[in-house]
């Protein structure tokens, strides 16, 4: 018979695999997140109702921004195009460079005939739109798991009755239990690097943002330092929005900003490998390749997740005494 500390090991395993198969990144990556913020809100208040309610009000206040910005970029965009894109013409007009637009409303036109000449505009319109709301239930399912964890992390509900203390499902269930708690240690260490690489990041774009001076500078701020701390993805989303902010202000200032960004963007890589490395003591080219096969098999979900998995592989393995050979 297999004992219970192999079969948790096989548990673990299989949820990985599943999570990567079945597309369930997102959830799964909601729960590590949200049950992370809610113990270092803890660790502040000491009450777990109080450290609820600021993780609700913190949850709150990204929905809130990210829909500000979303309203903001669609209701300034024609106005920006209008302004901006005479002057692109101009330019390309000086290098004998032929744009398919001169202003907004034949920039829509050439994007809404670009796609429905390559495929079904419709359809992609549809397909968007139901993958969106699939992740924000998603995400929603992981949030809710992820306070119900936070409450009660006990897998066995009978453990404490004497008589079912030794039985083969509590002490499955115990070893379980050790499993995710030393996966979730290794996801903790990994995002104590990521907060290191956020500061850095969120430190260089705010020189950037206060330099040129765009609007809502604070807010543009606040935002880059919480999407830094998602490895990767965090720093693209960020980026979306101060070019699209910037935007608002000039062609010429998102062109700077864009390409200001795009430079940190590539910086992060090597911050990544090179923070996150040496906290869980892998050298940089591993943890350059893990990221690339995470990104691979699970895409942005699997390079957050590889260097957890890498670091949670280094600890297993390294509890494992093995004998010289002779």
């Amino acid at each position: 018979m297999l004992t219970p500390r192999r079969i948790s090991y096989a548990v673990l395993v299989f949820m990985l695999v599943l999570a990567g198969g079945l597309h369930l990144g997102p959830p799964l990556l909601a729960i590590l997140f949200s049950y992370f913020a809610l113990s270092k809100l803890l660790a502040l208040t000491k009450n777990k109702w109080i450290a609820l309610i600021l993780f609700l009000v913190v949850v709150a206040g990204i929905a809130c921004g990210a829909g500000f910005f979303t309203r903001t970029a669609i209701r300034e965009l024609p106005e920006v195009a209008d302004s901006s894109l005479p002057s692109a013409s101009a330019w390309a007009q000086a290098r004998q460079i032929e744009l398919p637009f001169t202003d907004f409303d034949s920039l829509k036109a050439f994007v809404i005939g670009a796609f429905k000449e390559e495929t079904n505009y419709l359809k992609d319109v549809a397909t968007f739109a139901r993958n969106a709301t699939t992740f924000i239930i998603f995400v929603a399912i992981g949030i809710v798991a992820a306070v119900s964890l936070f409450f009660n992390s006990q897998l066995d509900l009978s453990r404490n009755v004497p008589a079912s203390r030794n039985n083969l499902y509590s002490v499955f269930c115990g070893e379980l239990s050790d499993r995710f708690r030393d996966f979730y240690r290794s996801f903790a260490t990994v995002m104590g690097a990521q907060i290191t690489i956020s500061l850095i990041n969120t430190v260089l774009t705010a020189i950037f943002v206060l330099g040129v001076q765009l609007p809502d500078a604070p807010l543009l701020i606040a935002l880059t330092f919480l999407c830094g701390l998602l490895p990767i993805v965090g720093n693209l989303v960020s980026n979306t929005i101060i070019v699209c902010v910037a935007f608002t202000v000039s062609l010429k200032i998102a062109l700077i900003a864009l390409i200001f960004l795009i430079a940190i963007h590539k910086l992060e890589y090597f911050l990544n490998s090179k923070i996150i490395g040496d906290l869980i003591r892998n050298p940089i080219w591993l943890t350059l390749l893990a990221l690339i096969i995470g990104e691979r098999l699970m895409g942005i979900p699997g390079m957050v997740l590889a260097p957890v998995i890498l670091n949670y592989l280094r600890l297993e393995m390294s509890r494992i005494e093995v004998q010289p050979e002779r």
